[in-house]
């Protein structure tokens, strides 16, 4: 069974960096096959898909949010983490992290992932 669990702060301010990260149990992230993935939700509005970090360590993001995003992998401590630059109060929102068998760009529907962590929430607020 992959188990998946965020950290990171609940509040950061306007024009500032959140940072979370994922961290697996049960599965080993460069040799499990799965694709890890970042996925929020706006209060009030449906899930969006943010990226990916594959197995092997490439990554896909979400064109409206790419050039603020960036994912990456710490394999020692089999964790994945997030970044996003310029925050504000927009980016507000519950963060996952979820894991699938299949690569699936953009995917926004929760049975398309194999698990997922609880959530975090982050309020971008001064």
């Amino acid at each position: 069974q992959v188990q998946l669990q965020e950290s990171g702060p609940g509040l950061v301010k306007p024009s500032q960096t959140l940072s979370l990260t994922c961290t697996v149990s049960g599965a080993s992230i460069p040799t499990g096959y799965y694709y890890w993935s970042w996925i929020r939700q706006p209060p009030g509005k449906g899930l969006e898909w943010m990226g990916v970090i594959s197995y092997s360590g490439s990554t896909y993001y979400s064109p409206s949010l790419k050039s603020r995003t960036s994912i990456a992998r710490d394999t020692s401590k089999n964790q994945f983490t997030l970044q996003l630059v310029s925050v504000t109060p927009e980016d507000t929102a519950v963060y996952y992290c979820a894991a699938s068998k299949r690569l699936i760009l953009g995917a926004t529907t929760k049975n398309l992932y194999d698990y997922w962590g609880q959530g975090t929430q982050v309020t971008v607020s001064s």
